[in-house]
């Protein structure tokens, strides 16, 4: 696919997708979510990629729906995503509950880091929440934008937020739809932590690169499933089902080869990576 939208680069086994709509924020179109859908789904299929960072050019991360498509929107009186219909599905397949927009991410093998440079308002914030973690710059502003468009949370920002920063936080954030600034979502808990503009690409592949000197790719890719999987039932079961699959992996080369690498004291060379 030719990207006019986004950029995409691998390097040390990380995939970075850059939103690149500078002149306009990266503000959300069809064409860029189709771009994005297409380059999350190859990352994720891609064996030398670990972890995928995703984060914006220029000076905003996505400052949500671009304007012009949402004059159409109210021209037309109804919403047009802008994609067709063979879009690409990241992360489908694996669990009914993250098939659909957005929740896909949380269907994938890889973790996902959001590195946030810049303003995100509503679908750049619902973007970043279904992010596993979130580094952003200082003082920039993020708002869900959604109260003053009289529409409805986006992206399934009503479930996001709160499991990310508690209803009452959620609350004011989503029912205000007034702006907070990154050094409030960093007490809100909705950022992991905050870089300065020079250093957040940098931290946050140092943050990536431990990820994949210290945990093996089947255990990163399995949590991320128990955790999303587990929101959406009861405590019995999510042990339960922990249960089983520790069984299941402890018989798996990876486990044997962490055991010594403990013992030893030494990084874990993990035979999964090193077959073929």
């Amino acid at each position: 696919m030719e990207l006019k939208a986004t950029e995409y680069e691998i390097e040390d086994s990380i995939a970075t997708i850059a939103l690149n709509r500078p002149h306009r924020m990266n503000a959300w179109t069809g064409r860029l979510h189709t771009e994005y859908r297409h380059l999350l789904k190859a990352a994720d299929e891609d064996e030398n990629v670990r972890v995928i960072v995703v984060t914006g050019r220029g000076r905003g991360f996505c400052v949500g729906g671009d304007s012009q498509a949402l004059e159409g929107h109210a021209e037309r009186g109804s919403y047009d995503a802008g994609t067709t219909k063979d879009i690409a599905k990241p992360g489908y397949g694996i669990s009914s509950e993250f098939d659909a927009p957005f929740a896909y991410h949380y269907g994938l093998t890889k973790p996902v880091i959001a590195a946030m440079n810049g303003p995100a308002a509503g679908v750049g914030l619902a973007l970043a929440s279904f992010a596993d973690l979130r580094f952003a710059v200082p003082g920039v502003k993020f708002t869900t934008a959604h109260g003053k468009l009289n529409l409805p949370a986006e992206y399934g920002l009503s479930w996001t937020l709160p499991r990310i920063m508690g209803l009452g936080r959620a609350n004011d954030i989503l029912l205000t739809s007034r702006p907070f600034t990154s050094d409030e979502a960093l007490e809100l808990g909705f950022v992991n932590a905050l870089f300065e503009p020079d250093q957040l690409m940098s931290e946050t592949y140092r943050y990536a690169k431990n990820l994949i000197s210290t945990v093996s790719p089947n255990s990163l890719m399995q949590t991320r499933w128990q955790v999303y999987r587990d929101l959406h039932r009861d405590a019995a079961s999510a042990v339960k089902d922990s249960e089983i699959l520790a069984n299941t992996m402890m018989g798996e080369e990876d486990f044997g080869e962490g055991v010594k690498a403990l013992v030893e004291k030494r990084p874990p060379n993990w035979p999964s990576l090193n077959r073929g």
